[in-house]
This record gives structure tokens, C-alpha cells and sequence, in this order.
């Protein structure tokens, strides 16, 4: 009896879903170029998502032209924009019209909360506004010491390594994971993680690492959240979870659950603290530095009621969760850093001269201050670099909220060979962003844009890239986005990528790992592997040697 009435759930709800897909499917509304659909459920999305082959499908898309139609779910249709003049359009000018997709909201609010990643208009624009002079050039500057002592202790460990051989085998990716979490819990949320520490197990930097890959391989299937959250309470939901016979879909609230009840902790550790006050606040790790604190101070804005007890005010300031704040900072930080440090030790020549430019400071480079890390111009022209032919995240979904129409930059031939100008966007319409196609664009770039080239930002950027006004919040490319939802923490990102790196390099000489071949995988941030690996976290060898 009761293997029946779960049949008859399990029906009901397959109905339900499909009545309220048939209300959300969108035809495009010009015959805009693309390939055909591969599935008849999932159509071209397995491919657009798939971790191993997904890079060359998205280089497939680039071929089509700046605007091409993807066919989605059940014969719902989106489209994959790479036009500067149609992304300024959606992301700046008229951004109120284009907020994030509702898969993307519905599925941080169910892993984050209401964070900064799972809100939109008034709601996020005042988090936003919260949270800015966190992220202040003059915030910054007091975080600099920080960010050095972290580094030197990963320099230490891998020192350690060293010290019996000459060279040795190291996963970069799991380093960079571990001084990012580090310096994103001092600095953000004054709590150190003791990531450094080899013989401490760390529940949260393992749920970190796991996260993004599991949630990719998912992805196809993570069109229907919007749907699935209609289903009842979270109690019920969660029901249904485990009536489903997918492992991955389990280790995904298996991760979640556990990043949940950690963080849980580190808010409990700092309710705690300010409970005490006075001294046992500034005693925290990152000196009361951290964001938190920063917030706390009531010196930011005043969406914070300064009038509040004390336990309110924190609850009302960490409305920006632990789990949004880690997340955020850590995956695609860790990301560019690995990435950075596997295309220099393919490029030893200019690994060599970022290292001169470095050990040419006047100051010590160990202590070098928030304005000299940032003036380093060779050191900015490598990051540079790396970020736009290899931003972290590959492309963001955003979905119109009613009618409109785009305009091109530069016109696509239509599938029935008819020149297409601009393009009328249907209400609900389903948009990918595609940020390494923009990137990479021939027609901004010229016949070298997929040459890694850090000299090109050491010149005068030709005319093409000051012509296509780009809008990125980093100056000519869209890796950290643009408008109301671009990356916050950028400017701490970018500090964070100078100060490790340059630190590394000073000391260290990397080089390819003898007879494994590294791949980037897919996703919604790019991780790295290497052949035979599937179903595993992302793993980066590399030989690592005193200089």
C-alpha cells in the first residue's frame, strides 16, 4: 500500500512539473543561427554544461556569432550573447529588465539563503549597499598586512617540502584553495580556518572543494528548481530528495547540509564574541578587521539600525551569510590563482620576468604595501591576461522580465541567411552571457585574441577594444561582470591574486608535472584535472623548486 500511494506522489508531482513547464517554454523571436537540438528533453544543454566537453561546444557557439540560439528544455529557447553592444544594453543600461535567472536565485537561496547571491532588486541593491565600504580601497589597504602573513605561511609549507628535495610534486589547486579560504575567513569573517595545518581534517574546505563540480554535473537537471520549490514546504522537498535514486543529487544536500551546520559554528563563534565585546573582539583573528566586524561598526550605511541589541544587529548584518561570503570569494579566486600559476610555469620566460619585477621592488617584497602589490605593471598585465582568456566563470544566465529589444554591435546571419541588427527579446526569455566568448572576441582582440600576450595590456590597447566599451567593472573585459550584479569583491580578489602570487614566485620556480596532462574542466567556475579522473575533485600537479 504504501509502494502504491509513493507511485501516485511520484505521478502527481511529474504532472504538476510538466503544467507548469509548458507555461514557462520561450520561442526565440528572430531565426537567429545555432546548432541543432541534440535532446529532445534537455536539448542543447547536456552539451552546454557537460565538464569534459563543454569547452569545445562553447568555442562551437563563438563560430555561430556574437548572438545564437540554444534550444533548452523542451523545446524552450535561449540565447548566448558575446555582442559588447547588446551586453551593455542587458547588464548596464537596462539591467532592471535582465536580472538573474530564477534557476540561478531559487538554487543559492536553497544552498545559501537569503544572501547576496539569492536576492534581487531593492533587496539586493541594499545588501550591496551594506556591504561596499567592506570592499573600499581604504579597507583594503588595512588588510594588506594580512593577506602577506597568510601567504608566508604557505610559502613556509611548501618551504618545508623542499627542504630534502629539490623539487616536488605539488596539487596547486588544493594550495590555492587552502590560502583562499584562509584569507577569506580572516578577512571576512575573522575565523581562521587552519587550513595549513595537514593533520586537521577541515569539514568546510572539503565541502567547498566538492561543491561546484557536483553542482555542474547536475546542471541540465537544475532548469526544473524554480518548478520544484512550488512542491510544499522544505520538509517535503527534502522527502522527495531521498526518493530519488540519483547519488549525486544526495551528495549534493549531503554537501550543503554540512557546509550548513559549519557554518552555523562560525556564527555561533562570533555571536559569542560579540556577546563579550571590548577586547574579546579585537583579539579575533584579523584584529577586527574582517567584514564582519567592519559592518558591526555601523560605520557603512544605514540600512544597518544602529539601535538594535547587539545579537539583532549581527543576525541583521550577516544577512550576507558565511556560506554566500566563502563561496563567492573562495571558488573563483582560487580558480585564477591556480590557473595564473599553471600558464606561467608553461611560459618560464615570463614567469622569469614577473620574478625580476618583483625582486626589483625597494621595499621588501614581503611587506609590500597595498599601492606598490597593485602598481607591479608586469604583474598586472599577467593577470590581466590570464583573467580574460581564462575567467573562472565562463558565462552567467540572466532572464528578461518582459519585452525588449537589443541591439548589435556586430550583425549575425540569421539561419535564413537574412542580416540580423538587433534582436527582440521575449518575455521570460532565458539569456547565457557568454563571458570567455566576449573575452576572446576576433573582432575586439584581432587575430591573436586566443594568444595568451600580457605585453598587449604594457601598450596602447588598439582601437577595436576602446570601441567596444566592453562593460566590465575590470576595465575591458567581463570577467568580474558589470552592472547591479557585478562581483563586489573584485578589488579584493585582484589583491589577494597579486599578493600570492608575487609572494610565490619571489621564492618559487613552477613547472609543468612530468607525464600528466592538465585539463580545465568545464563549469560554472573552470576547475582543473587531469586525464582519468572523472567523477573526482579538481586536482592541479605541478613541480614546485627553490629558486
Amino acid at each position: 500500500m504504501t509502494e502504491h500511494y509513493l507511485k501516485l506522489l511520484l505521478v502527481l508531482t511529474v504532472w504538476l512539473l510538466w503544467r507548469s513547464l509548458r507555461s514557462a517554454i520561450v520561442r526565440c523571436r528572430v531565426n537567429l543561427p545555432g546548432p541543432r537540438s541534440a535532446h529532445l528533453i534537455f536539448g542543447n544543454l547536456k552539451q552546454f554544461f557537460d565538464p569534459n566537453h563543454g569547452v569545445s561546444f562553447h568555442e562551437r557557439l563563438a563560430s555561430y556569432g556574437t548572438a545564437v540560439k540554444i534550444h533548452g528544455i523542451c523545446g524552450d529557447e535561449q540565447i548566448y550573447i558575446s555582442d559588447p553592444r547588446a551586453l551593455h544594453h542587458i547588464l548596464v543600461k537596462e539591467a532592471d529588465m535582465f536580472e538573474a535567472s530564477n534557476m540561478f536565485i531559487q538554487n543559492n537561496r536553497l544552498m545559501f539563503g537569503y544572501g547576496l547571491l539569492s536576492t534581487c532588486g531593492a533587496r539586493h541593491k541594499r545588501q550591496r549597499k551594506m556591504l561596499n565600504p567592506a570592499f573600499s580601497a581604504k579597507h583594503l589597504r588595512s588588510l594588506t598586512p594580512l593577506f602577506h602573513n597568510i601567504t608566508k605561511e604557505l610559502r613556509s609549507k611548501l618551504e618545508e617540502k623542499l627542504a630534502k628535495k629539490d623539487d616536488v610534486s605539488v596539487d596547486i589547486f588544493g594550495w590555492m584553495s587552502r590560502v583562499s579560504l584562509e584569507i577569506v575567513g580572516q578577512a571576512g569573517m575573522g575565523y581562521s580556518f587552519e587550513v595549513f595545518d595537514e593533520n586537521v581534517h577541515n569539514e568546510y574546505a572539503d565541502c567547498l572543494r566538492h561543491l561546484l563540480p557536483t553542482l555542474f554535473t547536475l546542471k541540465p537537471y537544475l532548469q526544473f528548481i524554480p518548478l520544484t520549490v512550488k512542491l510544499g514546504p522544505p520538509a517535503f522537498r527534502r522527502f522527495l530528495i531521498n526518493l530519488l535514486p540519483s547519488r549525486r543529487i544526495k551528495r549534493l544536500k549531503e554537501i550543503v547540509d554540512r557546509m550548513d551546520r559549519a557554518s552555523r559554528r562560525i556564527l555561533e563563534l562570533r555571536k559569542h564574541a560579540v556577546k563579550q565585546g571590548g577586547d574579546t573582539v579585537l583579539k579575533q583573528v584579523g584584529d577586527g578587521k574582517d567584514i564582519m566586524s567592519v559592518l558591526r561598526s555601523g560605520q557603512q550605511s544605514q540600512d544597518v539600525d544602529n539601535t538594535l541589541p547587539e545579537n539583532e544587529l549581527l543576525a541583521q548584518i550577516t544577512r550576507v551569510d558565511v556560506k554566500t561570503l566563502t563561496f563567492a570569494a573562495n571558488d573563483t579566486t582560487s580558480s585564477a590563482m591556480s590557473r595564473i600559476l599553471h600558464v606561467l610555469s608553461l611560459h618560464p620566460e615570463a614567469q622569469d620576468k614577473l620574478r625580476d619585477e618583483v625582486k626589483s621592488l625597494k621595499s621588501d617584497p614581503d611587506e609590500t604595501s597595498y599601492d606598490n602589490v597593485m602598481a607591479l605593471p608586469y604583474l598586472d598585465a599577467v593577470c590581466r591576461e590570464t583573467l580574460r582568456l581564462y575567467p573562472p566563470a565562463p558565462f552567467v544566465q540572466r532572464t528578461a522580465l518582459r519585452e525588449h529589444v537589443v541591439p548589435l554591435m556586430y550583425p549575425v546571419k540569421g539561419s535564413d541567411g537574412s542580416t540580423i541588427n538587433e534582436i527582440p527579446i521575449a518575455a521570460n526569455q532565458g539569456i547565457f552571457v557568454g563571458i570567455v566568448a566576449i573575452n576572446k572576441h576576433r573582432d575586439v582582440w584581432g587575430p591573436d585574441a586566443e594568444e595568451w600576450k600580457p605585453e598587449r595590456w604594457l601598450n596602447t590597447l588598439p582601437s577595436s577594444v576602446l570601441d567596444a566599451r566592453i562593460p566590465g567593472v575590470y576595465p575591458h573585459i567581463l570577467t568580474f561582470m558589470a552592472g547591479n550584479r557585478a562581483c563586489i569583491g573584485f578589488k579584493f580578489s585582484e589583491l589577494e591574486m597579486k599578493i600570492v602570487i608575487a609572494l610565490l614566485i619571489q621564492k618559487f620556480q613552477f613547472s609543468p608535472s612530468d607525464n600528466e596532462e592538465i585539463i580545465w574542466r568545464m563549469g560554472s567556475i573552470q576547475t582543473p584535472s587531469t586525464r582519468g579522473r572523472d567523477g573526482q575533485g579538481p586536482y592541479l600537479p605541478m613541480k614546485v623548486s627553490m629558486v
